[in-house]
């Protein structure tokens, strides 16, 4: 069993009468943020530690708990040690801390006490020294006999660095956090200001984050300059759902009264726009729109494609471009179905990659030569995936 010790005691350095735990965090607050992590790796307990509560923390608190995991509010070690399921293994999570999933997978293992930690040189100053030239990365995985030991000392101790302290004289595994994640999303911090630009960050990274070069080179570079300003501006996850359908639907119209060109190009503009809103959903919890825009994108590409080779069909009167358009949906759908990120390529295709490669020949006219590729480039996709996945003798 996993339990989850989130600290929301320290006030925001620019905001004295706001905590950090309650500060905006792209939509959502930032104890929502770290909650969601911590139910992403399979925690099904969350303690929260406060020196106050606020109606910002209440609201916070009460949202997280609508997730389907107990939540509990405590204020010193003595009240966390009795709500802690004596066999759970505890996730500790640093006040102030923005970290990704993966970063959290790594210690929501199996295995003894462990310490996420970082050389001094990469660590801010909200970070807290271990010795040795090391700082705490704000994770942790601990027994809760750890907190039982905070307990038993006197109250007026810090009841995170008295954690971490225990933790450290107890010779915890230390687990070096990546030099990548370091200098990217994972840190902490205490600013508003700050949090505002780690989650216009985060959200860049979570439409970047597959390794398909066309998420990355093209959807994520275009996410990089807009989603700043959809955060800024508080733009609904609703408004690009619908305004990305809506383009959509006007590029395979544009595709049925034979604008190949304008269609295209248009499908693509609307794939990337559901992209955007996908990873905006994801970070504010809305996990229905965030499913149903990563399924349309494939869906208009597929569509976009099928209408194509109509056009070509008509012109042509030969069924090679109904052909050539099946076969790369084919090994598309399989490749989607069977690829994950662990052994995706970057050079592989993706859902968006489709209407992408198909653009520039829609509108010279080469159809044809633009799905024969496009099919090419499917089938080349689908034997590598088929590799990947064999079992090596």
């Amino acid at each position: 069993m996993l339990a989850g010790l989130i600290f929301a005691t320290g006030n925001a350095d620019d905001r004295p009468n706001a905590l950090t735990a309650t500060l905006p965090f792209g939509g959502v607050t930032l104890i929502e943020f770290q909650a969601r992590l911590l139910i992403a790796a399979g925690v099904s307990q969350i303690v929260v530690v406060v020196a106050r509560l606020t109606p910002e923390l209440l609201g916070a608190v009460n949202r997280i708990g609508k997730r389907g995991v107990t939540v509990d509010v405590v204020r010193t070690a003595v009240e966390a040690q009795e709500k802690l399921h004596p066999l759970a293994k505890v996730i500790v999570v640093a006040d102030g801390l923005v970290t990704s999933e993966a970063i959290v997978d790594t210690i929501a293992v199996e295995g003894g006490d462990a310490l996420l930690v970082v050389y001094e040189d990469q660590a801010g100053p909200q970070y807290e020294r271990l010795g040795g030239h090391l700082a705490w990365g704000g994770l942790a995985r601990l027994d809760p006999q750890r907190v039982a030991e905070v307990a038993a000392l006197p109250r007026d101790y810090d009841f995170q660095s008295t954690l971490l302290r225990v933790a450290a004289q107890v010779h915890a595994e230390q687990i070096p956090l990546p030099r990548q994640a370091a200098l990217g999303m994972h840190g902490i911090d205490r600013d508003s200001r700050a949090l505002v630009e780690r989650g216009k960050a985060l959200l860049a990274e979570r439409v970047s984050s597959r390794r398909s070069w066309a998420d990355r080179d093209v959807a994520g570079r275009v996410a990089r300059l807009a989603l700043p300003q959809l955060v800024a501006r508080n733009v609904r996850t609703l408004v690009l759902s619908l305004g990305g359908t809506l383009l959509g639907a006007v590029g395979l119209a544009a595709l049925w009264f034979d604008w190949p060109g304008i269609g295209m190009g248009i499908t693509f503009v609307a794939c990337v726009t559901l992209t955007i809103g996908a990873a905006l959903a994801w970070l504010r919890d809305e996990e229905n729109q965030a499913r149903v825009q990563q399924w349309m994108v494939p869906v208009f590409a597929a569509l976009a494609a099928l209408l194509l080779a109509r056009i070509d069909a008509d012109i042509t009167g030969t069924g090679t471009a109904w052909a050539l358009a099946l076969a790369g949906l084919v090994a598309a759908a399989i490749t989607e179905r069977a690829g994950n990120d662990r052994i995706r390529r970057r050079w592989w295709a993706s859902p968006i990659a489709y209407p992408l490669l198909l653009f520039p020949f829609a509108l010279a006219g080469f159809s044809l030569i633009g799905l024969g590729l496009a099919a090419a480039y499917a089938g080349a996709t689908l034997a590598a995936a088929v590799e990947a996945l064999r079992e090596k003798p």
